[in-house]
């Protein structure tokens, strides 16, 4: 397989799922659905958006600028990496070039968590938008890692499973909990 193959054969002889998904029709829906989520965003945050900001407390109204700029730049990493992707997918560009392409694209940008008490003050629409966003980069980030080996980051809100396993096996192999 050449490098730039997108065939769903990996070079250790196991079958890619996520070449498979990249080169299929699969693929161009997670594609348009990331594009239509960046023109809806846009769309929002220069009119309705705009129009709501200029209701909000001070308090709200910082949160409310400083999420948006964090969601559009999550949303045009995501963009870069969606149209990159697609460039391999129809050979437009090797795997190899690919690789070195996505290391400007930063994908690993933690996603909004809600917090705080002015952030039940913004806009219902946005809380949406932020949603989808983290879901789509989710998403993305799966594919990546599935597709380049990247790794994908851990949410301070997860627990770490190599923790859990390890208060597994001291709890099996403590004499204080033996029989």
């Amino acid at each position: 397989m050449a490098d730039g193959d997108y065939s769903a054969e990996r070079r250790d002889g196991a079958v890619s799922l996520a070449r498979r998904f990249a080169a299929s029709p699969q693929f161009d829906v997670l594609f348009d659905e990331g594009m239509i989520l960046i023109e809806e965003t846009a769309a929002f945050l220069d009119g309705e958006g705009r129009l709501a900001a200029k209701e909000l407390a001070p308090q709200a109204s910082a949160l409310y600028g400083a999420e948006s700029m964090r969601l559009t730049t999550r949303l045009m990493q995501l963009a870069s990496w969606l149209l990159l992707q697609r460039s391999v997918t129809d050979g437009e560009m090797s795997r190899d070039d690919a690789i070195q392409e996505k290391k400007s694209i930063r994908l690993n940008r933690l996603p909004t968590e809600p917090h705080g008490a002015a952030w039940a003050e913004l806009p219902e629409t946005f809380h949406r938008f932020i949603e989808r966003g983290n879901a789509l980069q989710r998403r993305v980030e799966r594919l990546d890692s599935e597709l380049y080996g990247t790794p994908i980051p851990r949410r301070s809100d997860e627990p770490n499973p190599v923790n859990a396993q390890l208060s597994l096996l001291e709890t099996a192999f403590d004499p204080r909990f033996s029989r």
